[in-house]
């Protein structure tokens, strides 16, 4: 039976309150894989065909904390077992898997990106940690690393160091979270092609925007800008960048009483971030979800 004290003890109690744990060894690294595991990476299975929720999905059941993230587990007979006693003595810290517990875990990892967090997201529970803050979230999506200068996401097939149960209330995962990570799914495809675009652009007028109180100048000059900041990201960031559009260009239209025609709109933003590289399923994803974020009468 392993003695519980000091890492384990934290880990056990984490685990009875719903959060898959595994035990880090000096630099926040996993403790290494037995040798069965040990050939295990991103080119494909090991021998032993990795673990069930891994990525590359196998069978393996190995008794130690192998495959770093995909060992955790809030099993008690798993966390005290033999197999894991000297992994806990070794142990230079607890982690945690944030996915595995319904939870997103925004990493900010310096002064900048936590000024940036309290200028654009909304308020949750938030952990101190020796470079920034944790902010967490209620909510599972991918993870995904350098969202933002110092920001990771991590969630999904990922794990976080357990820094402490931090401070203020938990708020659900928001879109402007999700949204982050969209630039990592929309890279530019090769020799600059585009999976789609559409054939034809429309058009913003009064015939489709009879319930509108804006003028015509107005639309089309929020509009542009708009377009224009999606255009100038030739690199990276036009997904993310045509949700905040979206998002921005709804908001104006809340206290109209309808139809605002937004779908041509849509349709509009989406072909610029196509232009620019990004995947059509990915920028109808990105701009659909921008729009919804605001409740908008748009027909």
């Amino acid at each position: 039976m392993t003695t519980v004290t000091g890492h384990l003890r934290t880990a056990l109690w984490l685990a009875e309150i719903g959060l898959p744990v595994l035990p880090l060894r000096a630099g926040k690294l996993p403790i290494g894989n037995c040798p069965a595991c040990t050939s295990s990476n991103a080119a494909g299975p090991c021998q032993c065909g990795d673990r069930p929720n891994m990525k590359a999905a196998g069978p393996c059941q190995c008794p130690a904390p192998c495959h770093g993230w995909a060992a955790a587990t809030t099993n008690r007979d798993v966390l005290t077992s033999p197999a894991w006693a000297r992994a806990w003595q070794q142990a230079g810290a607890v982690a945690y898997h944030p996915g595995g517990g319904g939870f997103t875990v925004v990493d900010l990892d310096n002064a900048d990106a936590v000024t940036w967090a309290r200028q654009t997201l909304p308020p949750t529970k938030t952990v101190p940690t020796t470079r920034g803050e944790h902010w967490i979230y209620q909510g599972s999506m991918h993870s995904a690393n350098h969202v933002r200068p110092g920001i990771d996401i991590k969630s999904l097939m990922s794990y976080t160091v357990w820094r402490g149960p931090g401070v203020g209330p938990i708020t659900a995962l928001p879109e402007v979270v999700r949204a982050l990570v969209l630039k990592e799914e929309t890279t530019r495809s090769l020799r600059g092609e585009v999976d789609s675009s559409s054939p034809a652009r429309a058009t913003w007028d009064r015939s489709v925007a009879t319930g509108c109180r804006h003028s015509d100048t107005f639309v089309q000059t929020g509009l542009n800008r708009g377009l224009a900041k999606v255009a100038a990201c030739r690199d990276e960031g036009a997904g993310s960048t045509a949700y905040g559009v979206a998002r921005f260009l709804a908001k104006q239209h809340t206290r109209c009483p309808g139809p605002c025609g937004l779908e041509t709109i849509e349709r509009q933003i989406i072909d610029a971030a196509v232009a620019v590289g990004v995947p059509e399923k990915y920028a109808a994803r990105a701009v659909a979800n921008g729009f919804n974020a605001v409740a908008v009468r748009s027909s």
